[in-house]
């Protein structure tokens, strides 16, 4: 009778446990094997593909008129736009003007830690750069349109920022390839992230709730979402959004030329897709100016010298080779 109570025991204990496991798939390891959420897995940019004075670098190379030899403004920037930045230096600033705490560049630099204080690139990405620019450690710095907080600081330190635009890039949203949903509507999207759309089902997709990603405060592409926003309010998320398919926003030539995740796809805005062409003869509806920025009281001349050659010919054509839109 007492090994039959024990063996009884010992059965219950693994049922309990098999409808515990069974529990744990149907509620949250079935649903996200299957949620469309490797969208918004986040990549870095590989800052050594884009080295000035190296052969090998995936630069944007136009014969310069213009040649700086001395007072090279110190240029910086955010992540999508390293490529037009590190591509201006290779074709206007001496060989040398940029250099590595070290001597030579780290793998690990994935944030620009090893570029030395006295290189004329560095890579500080949109926070840190905005607060560089104000602080009087960057020339010139290549990003999107500020925060509000970012303006705020700027103000709090009296610095008066001068922003340029010279090149034009689409804002867009981003989904993982195997979800049914190829468009939505701005108004779409608002509802979507004010909380009032919650499942994919209610846009024409699959029956998952929806996982809206955001960017981390202070980044070009979430100050753009903000400003997409129109004063609406990002609802905060449920709980439950992580067993759901992911929506996520960048800017597009940093998914689809930096990033390169072959498991994501742009999706179109009020049915046009963000294609050069489209960012060109303005169809798409959102397409964000970026700058080149510098403080008013910088007595650098050639900071103008170097922003007005990027809006001539040939700095549009290494804008448009650079993977952007020209302006003109």
């Amino acid at each position: 009778m007492k090994a039959f109570k024990q063996v009884l025991c010992i059965l219950l204990v693994v049922l309990i446990f098999a409808v515990f496991n069974g529990s744990i798939y149907m509620l949250l390891t079935g649903r996200l094997s299957n949620n469309f959420s490797s969208a918004t897995q986040s990549k870095m940019i590989d800052v050594e593909k884009y080295l000035p004075f190296e052969e090998d670098s995936d630069l944007a190379r136009v014969e310069a008129s213009l040649k700086l030899t001395e007072n090279l403004p110190v240029l910086d920037g955010a992540a999508a736009l390293v490529p037009v930045y590190a591509s201006v230096i290779n074709a206007v600033y001496p060989d040398g003007s940029v250099t590595y705490e070290g001597g030579s560049f780290s793998d690990n630099n994935f944030y620009g830690e090893n570029f030395a204080p006295g290189s004329k690139m560095q890579y500080k990405n949109t926070v840190r750069g905005y607060k560089a620019i104000v602080d009087g450690e960057t020339d010139i710095l290549f990003c999107a349109a500020p925060s509000e907080e970012q303006k705020q600081y700027a103000e709090e330190q009296g610095v008066e920022l001068v922003y340029v635009p010279v090149g034009r890039e689409a804002f867009v949203f981003f989904v993982n390839k195997n979800n049914p949903v190829d468009n939505l509507s701005a108004q779409q999207i608002r509802d979507i992230y004010s909380g009032k759309i919650k499942n994919w089902e209610e846009v024409g997709g699959a029956n998952r709730v929806i996982n809206p990603v955001s960017r981390l405060s202070g980044s070009g592409s979430q100050s753009a979402m903000e400003a997409f926003m129109g004063g609406t309010e990002i609802a905060p998320k449920s709980p439950f959004a992580v067993t759901g398919g992911s929506i996520g926003f960048s800017f597009r030539y940093y998914m689809d030329g930096i990033v390169e995740n072959e498991n994501v796809k742009m999706l179109s805005l009020n049915g046009v897709y963000p294609s050069s062409e489209n960012i060109r003869n303005s169809s798409y509806p959102v397409i964000a100016e970026f700058y080149a920025i510098y403080r008013a009281d910088n007595k650098n001349e050639n900071i103008k010298i170097l922003i007005d050659w990027m809006l001539s010919a040939e700095g549009q054509t290494l804008i448009e080779e650079s993977g952007y839109v020209r302006l003109n």
